[in-house]
C-alpha cells in the first residue's frame, strides 16, 4: 500500500494544518471523524493506490496547538476549502467520515461546483427525532469503544499508538488528548449533532453516494435512507460487518465501494 507522510499546510487565514498525503492519480480528500486518524489508516493507504489521498488532521486532534481558530459549523466548512486552496488542488473529490462526513456535505453545499464527488462515510448531520442518535459525549471510555466498534476488542489492535494506556502517565496523557478532540468535535455535535444542515442539502448537486456499516451503533440504516430522500440523485450502500470505525474494521470493503464510486 502506498504510504501517507505527514506535512504542515498554512491556510490564507493563518491556520497551520497537519495533513497526511500519498499516492498518485486524482485528489482525494478525506476528512476524519470522532477519533481522529489512526496511527495506521489501511484505508488511506490502499486508497492512495489510485489516488492522490490528503487527509487533513482537524483542529484539536493533531500535534499543533491550533483547535481554537475554529468555533462552528461555516468555520469548519471554510477551513476544508481553505486547506484544498493551500494545496493547490481543483475539484477534488471529498469522502467525510463520522463528523467529516457533515463537514464535507456542508463545504459541497457551500460551494457545490467546487468538487468532483462527495462520499459520505457513516455521516453525522441529519437529525431524526424517532431514531435519537446515542450520545458519545455521556459514556465512559469502555462504552464509547461499544458504539465505535461493531466488535469492541478491535479497540486495542486498531487504535494503539505510542501511548501506554498501562501507566499512569500514558493514561493521563491520552485523557488529557481524547478531552482536546471531543471539545473539538463538540463544537458542532454537542448537545446533538444537527446544525441545520438538512435546510442547505438542496444545494448540493455532486455525485453523492452514502455507505454506513451494517454493525454501527451510531448511525443505522433509517439515517443512511433519510441522507439519501435528502440529496438529489444520492445513492446508498451498506457494507457487511464493522461498525461506526468502518474505515478500520472493514477497510477493504470500504476502499473497494469508494474507488467504485470515485473512479466512474
Amino acid at each position: 500500500m502506498a504510504p501517507l507522510d505527514t506535512r504542515t499546510v498554512a491556510t490564507r487565514r493563518g491556520i497551520d494544518v497537519e495533513v497526511r498525503s500519498g499516492g498518485s492519480g486524482p485528489d482525494v480528500v478525506w476528512f476524519h471523524g470522532l477519533v481522529g486518524l489512526a496511527p495506521v489508516e489501511p484505508a488511506l493507504e490502499a486508497l492512495a493506490e489510485r489516488f492522490t489521498v490528503h487527509a487533513p488532521i482537524w483542529p484539536g486532534y493533531g500535534a499543533i496547538d491550533n483547535e481554537g481558530a475554529i468555533e462552528d459549523m461555516l468555520d469548519f466548512a471554510l477551513l476544508g476549502w481553505d486547506i484544498s486552496d493551500a494545496m493547490g488542488l481543483v475539484r477534488p473529490h471529498l469522502v467525510g467520515h463520522s463528523f467529516g462526513a457533515m463537514v464535507a456535505a456542508e463545504m459541497a453545499c457551500v460551494a457545490r461546483n467546487d468538487l468532483g464527488r462527495l462520499a459520505l462515510v457513516a455521516p453525522f448531520g441529519l437529525w431524526l427525532d424517532d431514531h435519537p442518535i446515542p450520545d458519545p459525549f455521556a459514556v465512559l471510555p469502555y462504552q464509547l469503544t461499544e458504539l465505535l466498534f461493531d466488535d469492541p476488542s478491535n479497540a486495542d489492535r486498531l487504535l494503539s499508538g505510542p501511548v501506554d494506556l498501562a501507566s499512569n502517565e500514558g493514561l493521563a496523557e491520552f485523557m488529557v488528548a481524547n478531552a482536546r478532540r471531543l471539545g473539538t468535535a463538540g463544537k458542532i455535535m454537542f448537545p446533538i449533532p444537527n446544525r441545520r444542515l438538512s435546510k442547505r442539502l438542496y444545494r448540493l448537486t455532486a455525485p453523492t453516494r452514502i455507505i454506513l456499516a451494517s454493525g454501527d451503533a451510531l448511525i443505522g440504516e433509517p439515517y443512511g435512507e433519510a441522507w439519501r430522500s435528502a440529496i438529489d440523485g444520492a445513492d446508498l450502500t451498506t457494507i457487511d460487518g464493522g461498525g461506526h470505525l468502518i474505515n478500520l474494521e472493514q477497510p477493504e470493503a470500504l476502499t473497494a465501494e469508494l474507488i467504485g464510486f470515485l473512479d466512474r
